[in-house]
Parts: C-alpha cells; sequence; structure tokens
C-alpha cells in the first residue's frame, strides 16, 4: 500500500509540474489568451475600418455628389463657371495683433 502511495504522490508532483512549469502550461495559457484578445481589438478596429470604405466605395459608385466633394476637397477643383477667391490676410506682428484685439474690444464695449 505505501508503494501505491508513493507512486501516485510522484505522479501528482510530476503532473503538478507539467501543468506550472512546462510548455503549455497555465503561465503559457494565461499569455496566450492576452495576444487572442490583443489580436480580437486588432480585427475589430481593422472590421470597422472595412466597413467604413466599403460604405465610401458603394458611394463613390452610386453618387456623383461624393465624387464631386472629393474633387474639391482634395484637389482644389472647381465648377465650371464658379469662381475661386482666395483670402489672404497680412501677417501681424504680436504688438500690432494685440493692439488690433484691444481695439476691437474697444469698439464692441462703446457699442453696447
Amino acid at each position: 500500500m505505501k508503494k501505491i502511495a508513493f507512486v501516485l504522490l510522484v505522479l501528482l508532483i510530476w503532473l503538478q509540474y507539467k501543468i506550472w512549469l512546462q510548455d503549455g502550461g497555465v503561465p503559457e495559457v494565461l499569455q496566450l489568451q492576452q495576444e487572442v484578445e490583443q489580436v480580437k481589438g486588432e480585427v475589430q478596429q481593422l472590421q470597422e475600418r472595412n466597413a467604413s470604405l466599403d460604405a465610401e466605395v458603394k458611394d463613390l459608385k452610386k453618387g456623383l455628389d461624393a465624387i464631386e466633394e472629393r474633387a474639391r476637397s482634395e484637389m482644389g477643383m472647381i465648377k465650371q463657371g464658379e469662381v475661386y477667391y482666395q483670402v489672404i490676410e497680412p501677417e501681424q506682428d504680436e504688438s500690432s495683433a494685440d493692439e488690433h484685439k484691444s481695439k476691437t474690444l474697444k469698439s464692441t464695449d462703446e457699442r453696447r
């Protein structure tokens, strides 16, 4: 009976060693679970991006409005017959800008 108990004890110790310390044990399983969660998050982000791109492709295939919007914003294009105005404000140094702000504040206060 003592031999069987000893063999069972050795077997139990050996199994515990394999579970806790060898490859495929609990620490590796926990690490793999963390990696799986991280990859799931990345997949979710990519799926959202794909859905957005898919909707944009469908919109571009269907409507001219989306094409026009892209041409205007990304390429700076205008329609035929439109006139493009570019307003360039003169650069001011800091002291003149402060004076302008204070004059503006005074004039708005006087109006009230």
